[in-house]
């Protein structure tokens, strides 16, 4: 009896250290520009290969809704029609009987503008094209993550990218690392944001900002200084002005962590998660425990790339 085959994946979380929302567009959906960068706190997905093409999915904790609407469910069958889009007679047949038993080991908050989702369908994507031998590169798998959702192209890859439209237009850069002995505080306030509250009355400001911020960070990486300065540069997400007057926990959160003594801190993504960058884990680990009575997540970790 031949041994299963079974590979794990682990799926690093997101935050933004710059968010502007730029304009909305025709199709009803808005202009971003962001810098996305990837952290090391994450789910993990387990898959085990079956040759029945049968994909299964299952959980260590029972989700509320139906598998067929988890992005790592529709991820695995995404990555099964693109082998079998091209692949042609005897190949085919094999693509067909592609199948796996996927175990996704949940540990992000829902609701939490950290993209757990999105990493979790970028992770089966990586970890699937291992597991089928199909050995697709990471443009192919970004191209099948685009139609998943607008993270996940950027979570394939990871690292630290510029990304613009509604996030799938990447520019990755070099990764950033957080300077020596600093660390990353990262807490989800008892209260998750829809992200049509985010999107509700958020102001679209033009390119202007953007294109500033950009400069900036250009001009610091010429001079070599972008990591010793890298709280000022985690320095605006338009998000907060529409998700603030309606949830006031996650603002009553951002104040609480600049009174700890965060360097800076932001709400990422369309919230409700707030980030902060600290001098040491001693003062980090303070300001988790100040911040127990009003989150449901925290965690002290770092910026991840390969």
């Amino acid at each position: 009896m031949s041994e299963e085959k079974v590979l794990k994946e682990y799926a690093p979380a997101k935050i933004n250290l710059f968010l502007d929302v730029i304009r909305k567009r025709e199709d009803g959906y808005h202009d971003l520009g962001t810098v996305f960068q990837t952290v090391d706190a994450g789910d993990t997905v387990t898959a085990t290969l079956r040759t029945d093409g049968i994909i299964t999915l299952g959980y260590n904790n029972p989700q509320e809704y139906p598998v067929e609407s988890d992005l790592v469910y529709k991820a695995a069958v995404a990555l099964k029609e693109f082998a079998m889009d091209a692949a042609v007679g005897e190949v085919k047949t094999r693509a067909e009987n592609l199948g796996a038993d996927l175990y996704l080991e949940k540990v992000m908050p829902l609701g939490a503008g950290l993209g757990g989702g999105s990493a979790d369908a970028a992770a089966t994507l990586r970890v699937l094209s291992r597991l089928w031998d199909l050995n697709f590169d990471a443009h192919d798998l970004e191209l099948i993550g685009a139609k998943l959702g607008a993270d996940v192209p950027f979570l394939v890859r990871g690292g630290t990218a510029f990304a613009e439209g509604i996030g799938e237009r990447l520019k990755f850069v070099d990764p950033l690392d957080l300077p020596e002995g600093q660390v990353l505080l990262i807490a989800t306030p008892l209260d998750a944001v829809p992200t049509k509250d985010a999107y509700a009355g958020v102001p679209k400001s033009g390119p202007d900002r953007w294109e500033e911020y950009k400069a900036k960070v250009a001009s610091s990486v010429s001079d070599g200084t972008l990591v010793s300065r890298l709280s000022s540069f985690v320095s605006f997400n338009a998000f907060e002005t529409s998700v603030f007057p309606k949830h006031p926990l996650v603002a009553q959160m951002k104040d609480k962590f600049l009174e700890l003594g965060a360097k800076c801190a932001l709400m990422s993504g369309s919230g409700a998660s707030v980030f902060g960058i600290f001098e040491s884990r001693e003062q980090a680990e303070a300001a988790a425990n100040a911040m127990k009575s009003i989150s449901r997540y925290r965690t002290i970790t770092g910026f991840w790339h390969k």
